[in-house]
């Protein structure tokens, strides 16, 4: 990272986190907000109030990798970034479905599984290349009537979730071992992976989940150049206040 005071988290900056596996997003902003707030009362001496830390797009708790964080100034890039195209990896089982379409939930439903090879996967995956109507999993975090989706669904309360428009610009196979998919995905704000997962697996005459997600991008920020909360804090530790 080239930060080179502790100063600097307060004019403003944006950090590339690999968010770990089960934390929430949330999760993520707490620590930094917290260990950074700390260390700028330690070298400034006064309480920093109204110091500001914030995210660019959520991941699922369940989902790892690229997290923008923004502190001080910088936050008011954050609608700027969301909307940047996103890069993923992401694992589907076919054959199994739950709820949530993912692993938060248990299975309800299984499929077959025995007629679908690689030329029929690379057929449906090409099919959803480009603009289209995606409905948002109702295990989201979309507001509906000033609660989230997810309040409805925990409670088995049955609602309509509106589908929006995205654009899922690249599709591609990397590994195909049924009934295990693993895909790369690059597509716009407000896609979600659990959907695609649960759309694809229809689509193919069985069932899907997502296993496993990874964002891997965001615009130019790639997780190849991310930090992960333990080494964040060893650089925070080592961090100066301007001479």
């Amino acid at each position: 990272m080239d930060i080179k005071n502790i100063e600097e988290f307060n004019t403003g900056v944006v950090l590339a986190i690999n968010k770990p596996y089960k934390w929430t997003s949330f999760d993520v902003v707490k620590k930094i907000k917290n260990q950074v707030a700390k260390k700028l009362r330690q070298y400034l001496n006064i309480r920093i109030k109204n110091f500001k830390v914030g995210h660019a797009g959520t991941l699922d708790p369940l989902a790892e990798g690229l997290l923008l964080v923004c502190t001080g100034k910088a936050t008011k890039q954050i609608s700027k970034l969301m909307g940047f195209e996103k890069e993923y990896i992401a694992t589907i089982e076919l054959g199994k479905t739950t709820p949530s379409f993912d692993l938060e939930t248990d299975y309800d439903q299984e499929f077959p599984t025995e007629h679908i090879n690689e030329s029929l996967v690379l057929e449906v995956l090409k099919s959803f290349e480009g603009e289209q109507n995606q409905v948002p999993p109702i295990y989201s975090a979309k507001n509906i009537n000033g609660k989230r989706a997810y309040d409805y669904a925990r409670k088995g309360e049955e609602i309509e979730l509106k589908a929006n428009k995205i654009n899922i610009s690249e599709i591609e196979l990397i590994n195909f071992d049924l009934p295990i998919l693993t895909l790369r995905i690059v597509c716009s704000k407000g896609t979600y992976i659990r959907s695609l997962a649960n759309d694809v697996g229809k689509k193919l005459n069985s069932g899907g989940h997502l296993k496993r997600l990874i964002r891997t991008r965001i615009g130019s920020y790639n997780i190849d150049n991310s930090i992960t909360i333990q080494d964040f804090e060893i650089f925070l530790s080592n961090l100066q206040p301007i001479q």
